[in-house]
C-alpha cells in the first residue's frame, strides 16, 4: 500500500474556506457563552427596592445603609413638651428643646460609620451599622438583618457625677439587632431587640436593660409615607439590680409622617422621648402616651455621594 500519498493528504494545510469557517464557528460559540453568562447576571436575584428611604425611622435605625462612599448630613430636633397647650404653641416656644447634628459614613458596602453632638447631657456618641443579609426581590432572603452599636460619652461637667468620679462614668453603650422585611410596595415593618449598659446610673435605676421594638412605615404615594414606632423596656429579673422601682422607664410611641425629595427625606412626628441616644430613652424615658406626654420633632437627612 502506498502511503506517501497519504501522509502528502494529511500534511496538506487547511483551505481558506474551512479556516474562516473554523473561526466563525469559534466566534459565534463564544457570542453564545457571553449571552449566557449575562442572562445569569439579569435573573441574579437582587436586593429589594428601598424597604426604606433613611437610616433612621423617628427615633429607631432602620436596616438601610447608602450605597459605598457616600456622606450623610442629620439634623434632628424635639421641641419642649405640649403640656402648656396654646401658650407656647404646644412646645414650639418651649424651654427644654433638644436637637442632634450628626454625620454618617460609609466606607465600604453595607458598612456605616457614625457621630452625633446632642444638647441632652452633651452627648457624644459614636456608632456602627452593618447589614448582614439583605431581602431579595425573588424572596431567597425574606428579610434583611442589621447590627448596630454605639457609645456615647455624657460631656456635662465632673460635678453631675457625684462622688468618687471616674472618667469612665461618663460612657454608656447600645447594641441593637433589627431585622426588617418589605411586604409590597406598601407595607415595610422591623423587629429589633436591644441592651443597654451604663457605667453610671442615678440611684434606683438599672445599669442594664434589654428593649425590644417594632416599626415600620405605610407608603402612601412615591413621595411619602405614614411611619410608626413601639419600644418597650423589659424588666429582666436576672440583671436588674432593683426588685421594685419607683420610676421604671416607660414604651417610647411615635407617630410620623415621610417626605422624600431627589436628596433629602423629611421625618415631622410626634413621640414620647426626648432624646436621640437610645439607650438614655430606654433607660430613663418616663413619657407617656396616654397622658398626652410627646413631644413635637423632626429629622433631615442629606445624602451626599463620592463614588
Amino acid at each position: 500500500m502506498d502511503h506517501t500519498g497519504c501522509q502528502k493528504q494529511l500534511a496538506k494545510p487547511l483551505s481558506m474556506s474551512k479556516t474562516i469557517c473554523f473561526v466563525l464557528t469559534l466566534l459565534l460559540s463564544l457570542q453564545l457563552l457571553g449571552q449566557e453568562e449575562a442572562t445569569e447576571t439579569r435573573v441574579k436575584d437582587l436586593p429589594v427596592k428601598e424597604p426604606f428611604l433613611s437610616g433612621m425611622l423617628l427615633d429607631n435605625q432602620t436596616t438601610f445603609i447608602p450605597v459605598e462612599k457616600t456622606f450623610e448630613y442629620v439634623i434632628q430636633h424635639k421641641f419642649g413638651p405640649v403640656d402648656n397647650g396654646i401658650s407656647d404653641i404646644f412646645g414650639l416656644y418651649a424651654a427644654g428643646s433638644f436637637i442632634r447634628l450628626g454625620v454618617n459614613y460609609v466606607p465600604i458596602t453595607n458598612l456605616q460609620i457614625s457621630y452625633g453632638l446632642n444638647r441632652l447631657r452633651m452627648y457624644n456618641d459614636f456608632a456602627v451599622k452593618y447589614t448582614l443579609l439583605e431581602q431579595t426581590r425573588k424572596n431567597k432572603v425574606p428579610f434583611a438583618v442589621t447590627l448596630y452599636s454605639n457609645m456615647a460619652l455624657d460631656a456635662r461637667h465632673s460635678n453631675n457625677f457625684g462622688i468618687n468620679y471616674r472618667f469612665s462614668n461618663r460612657f454608656s453603650y447600645f447594641s441593637q439587632l433589627i431585622i426588617s422585611r418589605k411586604f409590597n410596595d406598601y407595607v415595610s415593618v422591623q423587629a429589633h431587640a436591644s441592651f443597654t449598659h451604663y457605667n453610671k446610673t442615678e440611684p434606683g435605676i438599672d445599669h442594664d436593660k434589654i428593649g425590644v421594638g417594632i416599626n415600620g412605615k405605610i407608603s402612601i404615594n412615591y413621595k411619602s409615607a405614614i411611619l410608626f414606632q413601639y419600644d418597650m423596656p423589659l424588666k429582666v429579673e436576672k440583671i436588674t439590680e432593683h426588685r421594685e422601682f419607683i420610676n421604671p422607664p416607660q414604651p417610647n410611641i411615635g407617630l410620623g409622617w415621610e417626605i422624600r425629595t431627589s436628596a433629602h427625606v423629611f421625618h415631622l412626628y410626634v413621640s414620647t422621648t426626648e432624646s436621640f441616644v437610645p439607650q438614655h430613652n430606654t433607660l430613663y424615658n418616663q413619657l407617656q402616651w396616654l397622658k398626652g406626654q410627646v413631644r413635637f420633632g423632626f429629622t433631615i437627612t442629606r445624602l451626599y455621594n463620592f463614588s
